[in-house]
C-alpha cells in the first residue's frame, strides 16, 4: 500500500469466480483489513473542507500564478492530488446535496438554488423540472452514516441543505443554516448560528477559530468535521491587510484574490491545529469544491466557461486527498473522479457499510488513494441539469449563448470523450477533451459511432435512473 511500510494486504484467490460487484466489495473488504491492521482499533477521523466558488485554476497546485496559496500548495505535496476532479453539479445547492447524499441531482431533485424558471422567460423554450430546494428528511446523509458508525460530527460554515443541521446528523452546528451566502463577512454577522464577534472580525478567521476548538474537544474520539467554507461566493469582502496587497495588481479582483490568500491562510492554521494536537497521522482530510469559479471573477483556462455551465470551466476542481501512512506524499491520480465518491470512500476509509436500501451513486476511491485494488478505467460520469440558469456576464461567460450559463440538457464524460445534449433544439456537442480542453470543435459529425456509442450510454442511463427530460413548450417563449 503506498506509504505505508511493511504493509501488506491480504491477496484474494484467483480461483474464486465472481462477479463484478462481489470483486469490488472483497478488494474493499481486503483493504479494510489492512487498514485495521495497520491503524489497530483506532479508526482514522475525517475532515472534508469545501471551498465555495473556488476553481480549478485558482490554486497554485493545479497551475495557477495569479493566486496566493502556499498552504495549500503544501498541502497538496502531502497529499494525492486528482488532476481530473469533478463536481457533481455546477452550482452549489445541488453540487453539496450530492456530495453530502451520495445521489445524482435525478435523485435528490435539487438542480439548482431557488426556482428553476431562472432567466427571462420569453427566452425559456420548455417549461423546466421543479426544483427541490433542499434533501428530503428521509435521505441519509454522509454525516448521519458517521454518527452510526459511533462518530462524532461537526459542521462549520454554509449548509445550504436544509434548515437545520443537527436535523441531519450533525452534532455541533457553527454558523450552517439554509442559507447560500452570508450577510457579511465581517462582524456582525447576522446569522442566527453564529454570535458576533468583535466588530471587524472576519468570519472565515473565526470559523477557523472555532474549529480549533472543536479539535480540542473532539480530539480522543473519531470524529467527522465538516467545514465548507463561505469564502469564496460573494459578497465580495477581502480582509483589509490582504486586500491592499492586490489592489494595483490589474490581473484580479483585488476582494477575490485577497479572500482565497485568507482561506488558505487559515487551512494552514487548521493544518498546524492538527500536528500541535497529535491528530495529524491518524486524520484524513480531504479537500475540494462546490463547483467551477465565477469566470467574470477569474478566468479557468484553458477550461470553458465556469460557475452554472456545464463546460469544464464550470464543473472542474481541486481535489486532494492527505492520509498520513495510507496515501503516498505528493502522488497524482489522472483518473476522473467526483465528489460523488466522497460518501462511499469515507464509509470504506473506517470501515463501514452504507445504511440498509441505501442507493450511493458514486464509488470509492480507496483503491486509487492506497494503490490496492481495482478501479473501473473509463467508467462514465454523468450531469442531468433539466433547468435553466441564468447568465452573468453574457458573451464572457463563454456558455452556449449569451443569455444563459446553461440551459437544460445533460452531460456525460468517458475517457476523454465529453458529450451535452441540450433538450430545446436536441443539440449534441461531441469534444476531445484530451486535445480540445476549451471544448471549441464538436466533433459529432465526424466521430459518427462515438458519438452514437455516448449517445446510447447518455439514454440508457436517463431511463435507469428516472431522470426527467423536460418537454413540454413554454408558451410565454418567443423564437
Amino acid at each position: 500500500m503506498a506509504g505505508a511500510q511493511g504493509f501488506c494486504c491480504t491477496s484474494l484467490s484467483a480461483e474464486v469466480r465472481v462477479n463484478e460487484s462481489m470483486k469490488h466489495s472483497l478488494v474493499i473488504l481486503s483493504i479494510c483489513l489492512c487498514l485495521s491492521n495497520l491503524f489497530g482499533e483506532k479508526r482514522p477521523n475525517v475532515i472534508y473542507l469545501n471551498a465555495d466558488d473556488l476553481g480549478v485554476m485558482d490554486v497554485g497546485f493545479m497551475g495557477s500564478k495569479l493566486y496566493h496559496t502556499p498552504n495549500l500548495d503544501r498541502l497538496a505535496k502531502e497529499s494525492m492530488v486528482f488532476t481530473d476532479g469533478y463536481a457533481p453539479a455546477a452550482n452549489c445547492a445541488p453540487s453539496r446535496a450530492a456530495c453530502f447524499s451520495g445521489q445524482w441531482a435525478s435523485r435528490t431533485g435539487v438542480y439548482t438554488v431557488g426556482t428553476s424558471e431562472r432567466g427571462d422567460a420569453k427566452d425559456r423554450m420548455l417549461i423546466p423540472t421543479p426544483n427541490r430546494l433542499h434533501l428530503k428528511d428521509e435521505v441519509i446523509t454522509m454525516a448521519e452514516e458517521f454518527k452510526k458508525a459511533g462518530y462524532r460530527t461537526a459542521h462549520l460554515g454554509k449548509w445550504h441543505m436544509g434548515e437545520d443541521p443537527t436535523a441531519q446528523g450533525i452534532d455541533i452546528n457553527i454558523a450552517g443554516n439554509s442559507r447560500g451566502s452570508p450577510s457579511s463577512y465581517f462582524s456582525p454577522y447576522k446569522n442566527p448560528n453564529l454570535k458576533d464577534g468583535p466588530k471587524g472580525e472576519y468570519l472565515t478567521d473565526r470559523l477557523t477559530d472555532e474549529a480549533i476548538i472543536i479539535l480540542e474537544k473532539f480530539k480522543d474520539d473519531p470524529f467527522f468535521m465538516y467545514f465548507p467554507f463561505y469564502s469564496i461566493h460573494t459578497p465580495l469582502q477581502g480582509r483589509k491587510d490582504l486586500k491592499k496587497k492586490y489592489l494595483n495588481n490589474k490581473l484580479v479582483h483585488a476582494d477575490y484574490a485577497a479572500m482565497i490568500e485568507c482561506l488558505d491562510e487559515n487551512i494552514g492554521r487548521l493544518m498546524a491545529a492538527l500536528d500541535e494536537l497529535g491528530l495529524r497521522d491518524n486524520t484524513i482530510l480531504l479537500f475540494s469544491s462546490d463547483n467551477g469559479g465565477i469566470r467574470k471573477l477569474s478566468k479557468q483556462d484553458p477550461w470553458r466557461a465556469g460557475k452554472g455551465s456545464y463546460y469544464e470551466g464550470g464543473i472542474r476542481v481541486p481535489i486532494t486527498v492527505r492520509w498520513p501512512g495510507v496515501v503516498e506524499p505528493g502522488s497524482t491520480c489522472t483518473e476522473p473522479v467526483t465528489g460523488l465518491d466522497f460518501y462511499p470512500t469515507f464509509l470504506d476509509a473506517i470501515g463501514s457499510s452504507p445504511s440498509p436500501g441505501k442507493i450511493l451513486d458514486g464509488r470509492s476511491i480507496l483503491p486509487l488513494l492506497t494503490g490496492k485494488g481495482s478501479f473501473p478505467k473509463d467508467r462514465t460520469l454523468y450531469w442531468h441539469f433539466p433547468v435553466y440558469l441564468q447568465n452573468y456576464a453574457g458573451e464572457e461567460d463563454q456558455s452556449r449563448d449569451a443569455k444563459f450559463r446553461t440551459r437544460p440538457g445533460t452531460v456525460l464524460r468517458k475517457g476523454k470523450w465529453k458529450l451535452h445534449e441540450y433538450f430545446e433544439d436536441g443539440a449534441l456537442l461531441l469534444y476531445d477533451l484530451e486535445n480540445d480542453p476549451g471544448e471549441t470543435h464538436n466533433l459529432a459529425q465526424e466521430k459518427p459511432k462515438k458519438l452514437q456509442a455516448l449517445k446510447e450510454d447518455m439514454y440508457a442511463w436517463r431511463k435507469r435512473t428516472g431522470s426527467p427530460v423536460p418537454t413540454k413548450r413554454n408558451p410565454k417563449y418567443i423564437p
